[in-house]
């Protein structure tokens, strides 16, 4: 990366934002930026949880699906909702020829942990037990998500092996945040080396923590942290995706080595010179371009 990119990203890094503050803004940005998509044939509907119904999207690819694949948005569990990621989604079901199921979880803070596992894991139980209603088999269903979309989905796939109801055969983790300190105290290098001038900073990480957590005890919770599991054991076969200027790099590829050490089969590639949040780019994006030929190799793993 040259001189006068670096300069910039620091100028676009924005490090003394207060989230904590501004998150509301930080949410309207996200709503009016995100482009509308008439033209593409999706499905508005909702799962129905203790009461509260939580909105999905399904996106549909163009032929018979080859699979599922149900999303868990980015956005420092604070902003983010499945209008900013119609785009992403749309592109998604296209590019990998399987039908998308988008979840609109609810935000902190409003809404604080474990509001927004909860709710994924509801729709993720849900689509499991509906399976044949979509012509799919467990095996062709896997969860992805990105950031804090990603934390949510290994989330999951822990929690549903410990309630036992269904077990993911595969999930898909783009940048996700698995550790609980991104301080100075944090001993993941990246947190030090990218946690300033690379757009999402470490102080922003905290702040998204902090708004996200019900008390402190929360952050060593491993639905909270998922690196934190007892065990990382029977887990779904697993690709992970990091960013090189990200500070959530190094966390989400020790993930990778806690769950391959288990014995889960696991890929972890690092996309050069990339930037985290950088999936949300249009696809023609190298880095955007690159992650979907290790996704769809995945997938058609998985399928195979």
């Amino acid at each position: 990366m040259n001189k006068a990119m670096r300069a910039a990203l620091k100028a676009l890094s924005y490090p003394d934002l207060n989230v904590k503050k501004n998150y509301q803004s930080l949410r309207q940005v996200k709503n009016i930026t995100s482009p509308k998509l008439p033209f593409y044939k999706t499905w508005d509907h909702q799962v129905s949880r203790d009461g509260y119904d939580i909105p999905v999207r399904l996106f549909a690819p163009n032929g018979c699906p080859a699979g599922m694949l149900v999303f868990f948005h980015g956005g420092g569990w604070v902003t983010g909702n499945i209008d900013s990621y119609t785009r992403v989604c749309a592109d998604m079901a296209r590019i990998t020829g399987r039908l998308v199921i988008s979840a609109d979880y609810r935000l902190a803070p409003e809404h604080r942990f474990p509001a927004a596992l909860e709710d994924c894991y509801a729709v993720a139980e849900e689509v499991y037990a509906c399976s044949s209603l979509f012509g799919m088999q467990w095996e062709q269903i896997v969860l992805i998500g990105d950031s804090a979309g990603a934390n949510l989905a290994a989330a999951v796939s822990l929690m549903a092996r410990d309630k036992g109801r269904f077990l993911p055969s595969a999930q898909i983790l783009i940048y996700p945040a698995t550790y609980f300190d991104h301080s100075e105290r944090s001993p993941f290098r990246s947190v030090q080396e990218n946690g300033t001038g690379y757009l999402l900073t470490a102080k922003r990480i905290c702040d998204y923590m902090e708004l996200y957590q019900s008390g402190p005890e929360d952050r060593t919770n491993p639905y909270f942290a998922p690196l934190l599991a007892q065990s990382f054991e029977h887990q779904p076969r697993t690709l992970i995706i990091t960013a090189q200027y990200d500070p959530l790099r190094d966390e989400g590829e020790a993930y990778g080595r806690r769950l391959a050490e288990a014995g889960n089969e696991v890929e972890v590639y690092r996309i050069a010179d990339a930037l985290h949040g950088f999936f949300a780019l249009p696809p023609h994006f190298m880095h955007v371009k690159r992650t979907y030929e290790y996704i769809n190799r995945f997938l058609n793993g998985v399928d195979a």
